[in-house]
């Protein structure tokens, strides 16, 4: 997982690091409690692992995916996808 330090993103496993674009534009899910930060743009195609999955949307079979824990610690992560080819993000609990 990459997280911004000093004006660039660094993975905190291996030391990667990337610098972060002027544009920024987030995608967010509401709860009771808080809002959650999904997807935004710094999450690039190329940093991403790639699955085959059904876009609900146009029906592509190739999608970005991210994994976030968007809920309490003792519930499952929240996959996060962006079609490959319409751009659209779904999650699956």
């Amino acid at each position: 997982m990459m997280l911004p330090r000093d004006g660039k993103y660094v993975c905190s496993g291996c030391g990667f690091e990337m610098e972060i674009g002027e544009k920024k534009e987030v995608i967010t899910t509401e709860s009771k409690d808080k809002e959650t930060v999904v997807m935004s743009s710094e999450d690039t195609p190329a940093t991403l692992p790639k699955t085959r999955i059904l876009c609900p949307k146009c029906g592509h079979t190739e999608a970005f995916y991210v994994i976030r824990q968007t809920r309490a610690a003792d519930e499952p992560e929240t996959m996060i996808y962006r079609c490959c080819s319409c751009n659209h993000s779904w999650r699956e609990y």
